[in-house]
């Protein structure tokens, strides 16, 4: 061992073992900070309702982050998740739109629209995989191209407008709750207890949205992905050392399509949520920046662009905090461009951190 080696091993012994938690879990820390803070700050945001909100108003975020930390940990990134979600979005909610218009029943539009919106979804994912695995183009530019690709294919179906006229059943699913609670009379699952008139609507208490269910599948399966298999331990292998992991015989061309497939996916299920959540078929706007946004959550969570590093549960915790954040300032009564600088601080002292303790995540 060499003498930079030997004080370089010094060094990380004699570091206080409260830092290391300290820096290893701060983002986790940061949002219980943010969580008492604002419950003092801002009126009703430590209740039930509102803390459902937030995590409900996350779940596109969070699923476009889980595929961004397939991506980042492989040593790549992918900026066209936002548009990809758009995408699906209206593919699926055009196939609803001309089924439902045919006087189909809503059990046949629903499904058959979202299947075709996520095979639809795979194909970016697929091209910008080639174009990284097979061509060695860099995934900035690649997935920047499909950005641009997918972008004009949704105005092009959508002529610049939403897509209206869907099956009603689909923002009663997205927005629907596991459990409705009619204190001191009954409760019943997945839809309001009967006998509840109109005006008694918000003396119901609503317990568990659907999203958290469809959330807790998605990402569960994720993490499992990433931490119990194969496909996890290669992901980052390749993002540690791409010439390691070819000497190691794993077959980095085949890996790296499928992660860029897999972040398709996901951002498709991200589209294919925000569908039943708006009941529209929304086009991705220009200045939405979600991609931007599920990156920096994704960085916050502790995962490196240099790639080799980084975590589901991580970038969980990176998105809450950006949600918290919103609707914290919002229920404050701050302006809520101070969101962005925020998040840009955030994300700043994330990259510090990272270099401060590289061997921590």
């Amino acid at each position: 061992m060499s003498s930079e080696q030997i004080a370089a091993e010094s060094a990380y012994r004699s570091r206080p073992r409260f830092l290391e938690i300290l820096a290893k879990n701060w983002a986790s820390f940061f949002l219980v900070i943010l969580l008492v803070v604002f419950s003092f700050t801002g009126k009703g945001f430590f209740s039930l309702g509102n803390l459902q909100t937030i995590v409900h108003l996350s779940t596109v975020l969070l699923l476009l982050a889980a595929a961004e930390t397939f991506v980042i940990i492989s040593g790549g990134i992918d900026l066209s998740v936002g548009m990809v979600m758009g995408f699906t979005a209206i593919n699926a909610s055009k196939i609803m739109q001309i089924l439902y218009k045919a006087e189909l029943p809503q059990g046949i539009c629903i499904p058959v629209g979202a299947a075709v919106g996520l095979f639809l979804c795979i194909i970016p994912g697929l091209i910008s995989g080639l174009l990284v695995a097979r061509y060695r183009v860099p995934p900035f530019i690649a997935t920047l191209g499909m950005w641009g690709v997918t972008l004009g294919v949704q105005l092009k179906i959508s002529g610049g407008y939403t897509i209206p006229f869907l099956p009603p059943k689909l923002v009663e699913i997205g927005n629907g709750f596991l459990i409705y609670i009619w204190p001191g009379r009954s409760f019943r699952f997945f839809r309001p207890p009967s006998g509840v008139e109109a005006e008694q609507i918000r003396e119901l208490v609503r317990v568990l949205p659907n999203s958290f269910l469809f959330l807790f599948v998605v990402l569960g399966v994720a993490w499992h992905l990433l931490r119990n298999t194969k496909f996890g331990q290669h992901t980052y292998a390749i993002g540690g050392s791409m010439d390691a992991a070819v000497r190691a015989g794993i077959n980095v061309r085949r890996h790296l399509l499928r992660v860029y497939v897999l972040s398709s996916f996901l951002a498709g299920l991200a589209g294919i949520f925000n569908v039943f959540q708006a009941g529209l078929g929304n086009f991705t706007r220009f200045n939405a920046m979600y991609e931007l946004f599920a990156i920096a959550g994704v960085i916050i969570g502790g995962a490196s662009l240099m790639g080799g590093k980084g975590r589901v549960f991580g970038s969980i915790i990176g998105v809450l905090i950006i949600g918290v954040l919103e609707i914290g300032l919002l229920t404050s009564g701050v302006e809520p461009f101070y969101r962005f600088i925020a998040v840009g601080i955030i994300l700043i002292v994330a990259v510090v951190i990272d270099h401060l303790f590289p061997d921590l995540f």
